[in-house]
């Protein structure tokens, strides 16, 4: 009698593990984008990526260490992604020893300037040129984002010289202010909209069940987005 009573609870055992990976199995998948947010410092790299996560202005921001990362999830036509926002220091010796794996599977890249700053905005190029030395090809979807137009009375950075910019380098211009509470909606529609055409456009990587250089973006080109502030 022991012996079958011990088989009995063998087979269950057994049982109960497959019917747990098979429901595991079954639940949905959540779609993963890594976007890197990438800049000089001190151009709101960090206040642009808690904006959008937390949904408003972090009320003391530090020089970022290494990188800073943030993750949200959003629903997108009825489908449940999770956008990553990786921020890297601006400054080289913060950031020399994390490069490689910053750069690693990236899905889009935002660039970031600050309009009351003409330097961050010289410094593009070079950005740029990083994303080169990486291997982020063309297809990979990038926009350029001007921070900081609250400011109006310290714009170094016109909108028709960034237009310009954001022209020869086929990528989509947004001018916004993090700080601005007016804006907030502004900040979120930017991530959206890139990762709506990533989610349309670009394979991603699959979490576990929850618990002058040309960059093609498609499917279109907008226009600049006007400052709401």
């Amino acid at each position: 009698m022991e012996p079958e009573a011990s088989s009995w609870r063998l087979e269950s055992s057994v049982e109960l593990s497959l019917t747990s990976s098979t429901a595991s199995s079954l639940l949905p998948r959540t779609r993963i984008f890594k976007i890197i947010v990438i800049g000089d410092s001190n151009v709101g790299k960090t206040c642009l990526t808690y904006r959008f996560c937390s949904g408003c202005f972090p009320g003391r921001s530090e020089a970022t260490i290494g990188v800073d990362f943030r993750e949200r999830t959003v629903d997108i036509d009825c489908e449940k992604i999770k956008i990553q926002l990786w921020d890297t220091a601006g400054q080289e010796r913060f950031r020399k020893s994390m490069v490689q794996h910053y750069y690693r599977n990236v899905h889009a890249v935002v660039f970031v300037y600050d309009v009351t700053n003409l330097d961050s905005f010289l410094s593009l190029p070079s950005w740029i040129e990083e994303c080169k030395q990486h291997s982020l090809t063309y297809d990979v979807p990038r926009i350029l984002v001007g921070n900081k137009c609250d400011l109006t009375d310290e714009i170094q950075v016109p909108t028709d010289m960034a237009q310009k910019f954001a022209d020869g380098q086929n990528m989509p211009l947004f001018e916004t202010s993090a700080k601005n509470p007016n804006d907030s909606d502004h900040v979120e529609a930017i991530f959206l909209t890139l990762a709506h055409k990533l989610k349309c456009h670009k394979p991603m990587m699959l979490s576990q069940p929850p618990d002058n250089n040309k960059v093609l973006l498609q499917p279109e080109q907008k226009d600049a987005v006007t400052c709401w502030c």
